[in-house]
């Protein structure tokens, strides 16, 4: 740090905010403030003061994981309640001072700011292999390098006294009452585990899906906002999967963009009474990035066509352009009418009635 040290709420000369509290049958030893000091590159010498200063939160738990498999479900368990009862800046990023032993054969490394769930999950991995095969009996300080995939040792393990906590007269202590408390239970959201199970008792929803939704809590609220006007098996496709594709294809999050859940209600309630089809849908949904639009003026143009005879005319031209897809489909190729479906969806700019070509074009092809 630029003042020569670092300044946290731990240590013996601190009263800790948090001792002795459990999340997920994992119990937590303390949890305290600090600020975030600067990171040292060892390659190059060089310091970076970026994130120097900003206050985090550090949760130790006791020595409670079996296994990284178990670190990983608890931590990400861990991060997405945070965010719920927002708690969390989702930029701010996670790091983990790690510490790895096998009971009973080696003594405690710790492995130091390792970056990311991926990084950690690696990182126990590789140190466990080590203490197999090292089984070492000094207390080490490592650090973790991602490019070898393995752990690099920093110095011998320090104990608490070697830290040399001084008492800060600018830390005052942080009083918590119990009026405190309660003021701030009863303002709690409802956590991811208490709103997949409400989700799944009642609207019927299988596990999975439910676990899509509330792996975000900006999308479960979507989605409880939009089943209020559309039912739930209807809204559930849309939302875990035509709308999740559409933020990752664009690599956007939630936060990222302005999405009114009345135009969602909007669009499903136009293809529910089958005004447009599915495809243009999607093609609408797809617009709503980076803002959304109530689609109705867009679906006065964009109306689902099923009218018979103007289809034959339509797809009567599609088979001529395309004997030989005809020919393929007659000699046993029948993924061929997919195609053909496709290709009167483009002339109509997806907005043929699926089921209406279909049935024309099976008619037709014998």
């Amino acid at each position: 740090m630029p003042s020569g040290y670092q300044k946290t709420i731990s240590g013996p000369h601190s009263t800790l905010p948090v001792e002795n509290g459990e999340f997920l049958g994992i119990r937590i030893r303390e949890a305290h403030l600090e600020e975030d000091p600067a990171a040292w590159n060892p390659e190059t010498g060089k310091i970076d003061y970026n994130r120097a200063g900003v206050p985090l939160v550090e949760i130790v738990t006791e020595p409670d994981f079996k296994t990284s498999e178990q670190v990983e479900i608890w931590l990400r368990q861990l991060v997405l309640t945070l965010s719920y009862i927002k708690a969390l800046n989702k930029d701010a990023g996670l790091k983990a001072d790690v510490n790895v032993n096998i009971k009973g054969l080696t003594e405690r490394t710790e492995i130091k700011n390792v970056n990311s769930v991926t990084e950690i999950i690696k990182a126990i991995n590789s140190e466990l292999n080590r203490h197999l095969k090292e089984k070492p009996i000094k207390q080490e300080t490592r650090r973790w390098n991602s490019e070898t995939g393995k752990t690099e040792l920093m110095r011998l393990k320090e104990n608490a006294e070697d830290y040399r906590f001084i008492p800060d007269p600018d830390l005052p202590i942080i009083k918590i009452t119990k009026t405190r408390i309660d003021k701030i239970k009863k303002s709690l959201p409802e956590s991811p585990m208490q709103k997949l199970e409400k989700i799944i008792k009642k609207h019927k929803i299988n596990k999975t899906d439910a676990e899509i939704l509330t792996k975000n809590l900006e999308i479960a609220e979507l989605f409880e906002k939009i089943i209020e006007k559309i039912p739930a098996p209807i809204a559930l496709p849309w939302i875990t999967v035509e709308w999740l594709s559409v933020l990752n294809y664009n690599k956007k999050t939630m936060d990222s963009v302005s999405l009114n859940p009345e135009h969602v209600i909007e669009l499903l309630k136009l293809l529910e009474k089958k005004i447009i089809t599915p495809l243009k849908a999607k093609d609408i949904l797809r617009k709503f990035i980076p803002e959304s639009f109530s689609p109705l003026e867009e679906a006065k143009t964009s109306r689902t066509i099923t009218d018979e005879k103007h289809l034959e005319k339509i797809i009567e031209d599609v088979l001529k352009k395309n004997s030989e897809s005809v020919k393929a489909f007659k000699e046993g190729e029948k993924k061929v009418l997919n195609f053909l479906i496709g290709q009167v969806m483009n002339l109509t700019n997806k907005r043929a009635d699926f089921q209406i070509i279909r049935k024309i074009l099976e008619r037709k092809l014998g």
